[in-house]
């Protein structure tokens, strides 16, 4: 009797574990929420090796963002294994609402700069400035200054 005994106690006992893992579970939430864990934009990369190419890159970038009904913003510039240079556009949607007194459209845009990213920055600051104002950019002229640095003139356009 006390095997009997012994194996209706393990019995009892396995069920009174399968019936509190069971209420346990019960309590657990059957799947978790979607967690993002990596978001990115489209972008476009383009080689190019004069200022003008990289400024030239540009409207094509703005051709392939087109399709996101984005606007291209120069994300980074690199030099490849093989020392071509490498500039790489972001495709964004959201522009900066107009300033309540549009300024002179114009007038022109002058920057100064020395490297490749400076260049980008110019030309995101005019072509910002032209665009919350309805207008698209022309890059004008580039001009080398006898300190070593040169300068972009952009143009706002009508679009």
């Amino acid at each position: 009797m006390s095997g009997n005994l012994r194996e209706n106690l393990t019995i009892v006992a396995t069920a009174a574990a399968v019936i509190a893992f069971t209420a346990v579970a019960s309590c657990a939430p059957l799947h978790s929420p979607p967690t993002k864990v990596e978001e990115t934009r489209p972008t476009v990369s383009y080689k190019y090796s004069t200022d003008e190419e990289l400024i030239q890159a540009r409207p094509q970038a703005a051709t392939f963002c087109s399709q996101y009904q984005a606007t291209p913003r120069a994300a980074r510039i690199t030099t490849d294994a093989d020392g071509a240079k490498v500039v790489v556009f972001e495709c964004v949607t959201s522009l900066p609402p107009p300033p309540p007194n549009p300024p002179n459209l114009n007038q022109h845009l002058t920057y100064t700069y020395q490297t490749d990213a400076e260049l980008m920055n110019a030309w995101q600051s005019a072509q910002d400035f032209c665009m919350k104002n309805g207008r698209q950019y022309v890059a004008s002229n580039i001009t080398q200054n006898v300190n070593g640095t040169k300068t972009v003139t952009f143009r706002c356009t009508p679009a």
